[in-house]
């Protein structure tokens, strides 16, 4: 893959069913744990009027409950479309539809393309990415204050996971692929851009980790 996603492949992993799933599953049960970890982190050190800006939020439900909860706005980046007309359907049951700004952009490829924001979220976005730095840097340089970014823990368990779902996406000619990058690494990227990790939080699938200026 390059140093970049590849839309096809991530339009394939990341479909209109699986966006669907992912609204149904919001709708009926509310965020996921490491979610929640994600809206709370943000929450307790305050969002009232913040402005957000989500890469790859898929169908937006941090968003929805950020705005909710006193955030001002909301952008979301996007590199496959499958999303939208599910996060559009949220925000309008949500009466929230004209506080989000929804856009098709890798961030990583184009970075003078995004305004800064109050607050930056990545939840399960590091690990579709293969040039971790180059995102994290470009994210990183957006966060006026805080910065929130999930990834599976390095464990043996996650890179066999990862490792044979990646083979068997290659025996089906799908270029989509998934990483376990170096959390020590990543946390280096971000310290560059001016931040630091001031809260952690782990569960069986994401690590969680919150920055601050």
């Amino acid at each position: 893959m390059g140093d970049c996603c590849d839309p096809e492949g991530y339009s394939v992993t990341f479909s209109d069913r699986f966006a669907r799933r992912l609204a149904r599953r919001y709708q009926r049960r509310g965020l996921t744990r490491s979610s929640r970890s994600i809206v709370s982190f943000l929450t307790e050190r305050g969002i009232t009027d913040a402005t957000v800006l989500e890469i790859g939020g898929g169908v937006g439900a941090i968003q929805v409950e950020l705005l909710q909860q006193g955030a001002a706005r909301a952008t979301n980046l996007e590199i496959s479309t499958n999303y939208e007309p599910e996060a559009i359907a949220l925000l309008e049951h949500a009466g929230l539809r004209d506080r989000v700004d929804r856009r098709i952009l890798d961030i990583a490829q184009a970075p003078d393309a995004v305004d800064a924001a109050d607050v930056v979220v990545l939840h399960r976005v590091v690990c579709c990415y293969p040039d971790y730095q180059r995102l994290l840097t470009a994210a990183g340089g957006k966060a006026h204050r805080m910065l929130v970014f999930s990834y599976p823990p390095p464990n043996l368990v996650s890179r066999s996971v990862i490792r044979w779902d990646n083979a068997w996406r290659r025996l089906k000619g799908d270029t989509f692929r998934a990483f376990v990058h170096p959390p020590a690494a990543m946390l280096e990227a971000l310290s560059d851009t001016g931040l630091r990790a001031t809260y952690r939080w782990r569960g069986l699938g994401w690590c969680v980790v919150g920055l601050e200026r």
